[in-house]
């Protein structure tokens, strides 16, 4: 069947043009905002929406050999991160009791790259196990097809609607796991916002875990469903990213809209992981992540700390390359599993130091 975001392509170019058109007119009578489009922002946008199509089907090829329950070589996968971990932790106990001995001194070198090895590993086999698993054929073939609810427009709408509502934890999950946020940070990377920003797509969904979408399988959802609910959500998320349309009445009780987005990409502690849902603000409504845009408070688009690039590659990967080091100077499980699946900016916290004894002065 068609993507529907592939044939929609033309469109994104038409309607960029038309909202350059439009904001180049607004910033010559009351100035330039970071709505305008730049040239080198726009084409890492674009290159990371090209990237995004073509890389995560070029790693499920890579990576289908590695796939616990389907590839040749995933019992190797799987045996490398828990080898990789039995040694990690050897060198955890030996840097600890040994103190400056020669024991100490090989665990510290080991324990970087046995650390790296062990979480690296065990990410992609948890990840591609996950996926390979929970996919909306697989579901709709095992739970799904005694119940099949048919391609109606009902059907089409609750798949939709399901889909909706699964898009909200997983966003919401992407901003509260570093692990999740590290694929999700290309999205918030740029410093403008505009619709070409719709496009800067993460390419490393294949290393995630997520609430699966799959589900909509087991609920009699056909598979060509899911797909289609894909597409309506991805294009409805288009359009959002825009400075030019302001706020839209009554509509912004219930949808999603250009308004409550921008807030969603703003950096302003105010802002900061609000608005996750897609097309409908209810979800936010409801479980407490609601924030409106507000007048006094323009929004700053970006990242809390910006990465001042736009090298696709370096947008792309820079935040694992943060987990890696970060993992990789860990002296403890429990600080590298936090360093991962924790929040981002999370680190542990330091052990206070007792107050010293005021000096007493003999009489």
């Amino acid at each position: 069947m068609i993507d529907l975001t592939v044939a929609a392509i033309p469109g994104f170019f038409a309607t960029m043009g038309i909202e350059h058109r439009v904001l180049e007119r607004r910033a010559a009578r009351s100035g330039a905002t970071a709505g305008n489009y730049e040239r080198n922002d726009t084409l890492a946008s674009l290159s990371m929406g090209v990237g995004s199509l073509v890389i995560p089907l070029a790693m499920a090829k890579l990576l289908e050999p590695v796939t616990p329950g389907r590839g040749r070589y995933a019992k190797a996968l799987v045996g490398t991160a828990v080898g990789a971990a039995a040694l990690t932790t050897v060198a955890d106990a030996a840097a600890r009791h040994d103190g400056d001995g020669r024991l100490a001194r090989w665990a510290r070198k080991v324990r970087p790259s046995a650390g790296v090895a062990a979480v690296s590993a065990g990410v992609v086999a948890a990840s591609t196990g996950w996926a390979a698993r929970t996919t909306g054929r697989r579901l709709f073939d095992r739970y799904g097809r005694s119940h099949d609810l048919g391609t109606g427009l009902l059907a089409t709408l609750g798949a939709v609607f399901a889909w909706d509502a699964i898009y909200y934890w997983n966003h919401r999950i992407q901003h509260e796991s570093r692990w999740l946020w590290a694929i999700h940070v290309v999205h918030h990377s740029s410093e403008r916002y505009n619709l070409s920003t719709a496009l800067r797509q993460p390419v490393a969904d294949n290393f995630g875990m997520f609430v699966p979408y799959g589900l909509l399988g087991a609920l009699g959802f056909r598979p060509a469903l899911i797909e289609t609910a894909r597409g309506v959500n991805l294009l409805y998320q288009y359009w959002i990213h825009t400075e030019a349309i302001s706020k839209l009445g009554p509509v912004e009780e219930v949808f999603n809209t250009p308004s409550h987005h921008r807030v969603h990409h703003g950096s302003n502690r105010r802002y900061l992981d609000r608005n996750h849902g897609s097309i409908l603000i209810v979800w936010d409504r409801l479980f407490g992540t609601f924030q409106r845009e507000l007048d006094e408070e323009p929004v700053v688009y970006g990242l809390t700390k910006n990465i001042r690039t736009f090298n696709p590659l370096r947008v792309a990967t820079h935040e694992h390359a943060a987990i890696l080091r970060d993992v990789a100077r860990s002296t403890s499980w429990r600080e590298r599993l936090g360093r991962v699946f924790r929040g981002p900016g999370w680190s542990p916290a330091v052990p206070s130091q007792p107050t010293p004894a005021p000096a007493t002065t003999a009489a």
